[in-house]
């Protein structure tokens, strides 16, 4: 039982850090299992199909980035909007480190899939807009704590929390453009002006 957990979970790191280092169409079932050390018959095992494998990557990389980033940004040992800029500063840090590991941008993975898929996989998309809406909650109950604390002025926080997710994926993609992660910090903490903006609606 545990080897069959390990060779399952060796496919998927395998295909997350491939897919996140190039893309889905980039990335061969034979190429997973040749980097995975494992036989393509052991893949269709666990997976049918490299969609069934390419959702449970997505799963593995939301829990991954909500272990690793989201709650550590939201922890609250700090007020809510520090909260939000902390978030920022943890995207930042996590560009550089890939940055200085393979010289690259990567990018969000979410986001990435969501370029090349979402019109082409219903199934991968609605994964996607499941992912970006999970990741709109820790924002919008930062915005609901600042709100009640009166840090912020009546506001919709959940449309403003959608525009900050959506801030970061367009901040994000421009860092991978630029390979640069200097442009998350120089950026990021102008996310906090969607909240004093008035309506995001």
């Amino acid at each position: 039982m545990i080897r069959t957990h390990e060779t399952r979970q060796r496919l998927l790191d395998t295909a997350q850090a491939l897919f996140y280092a190039r893309s889905y169409e980039g990335v061969g079932v034979q190429e997973i299992c040749r980097q995975a050390g494992v036989k393509k018959g052991s893949f269709y095992h666990f997976f049918p199909s490299k969609r069934d494998l390419t959702l449970a990557v997505l799963d593995e990389s939301w829990n991954h980035f909500r272990d690793t980033i989201l709650h550590k940004a939201f922890a609250r040992d700090v007020p809510p909007l520090q909260r939000i800029k902390r978030l920022m500063e943890l995207q930042y840090r996590h560009h550089v480190e890939v940055r200085d590991k393979t010289g690259h941008v990567y990018g969000c993975p979410f986001g990435n899939l969501a370029g090349e898929l979402s019109t082409r996989d219903e199934s991968i998309r609605k994964r996607l807009k499941a992912i970006l809406s999970d990741f709109r909650q820790p924002v919008q109950e930062a915005l609901d704590e600042a709100v009640a604390a009166g840090d912020l002025a009546q506001l919709d926080t959940q449309a403003t929390a959608s525009a900050m997710v959506a801030y970061i994926e367009g901040l994000t993609l421009v860092a991978k453009a630029n390979n640069d992660p200097e442009v998350v910090r120089k950026l990021g903490p102008a996310i906090l002006k969607l909240a004093t903006v008035g309506d995001t609606g």
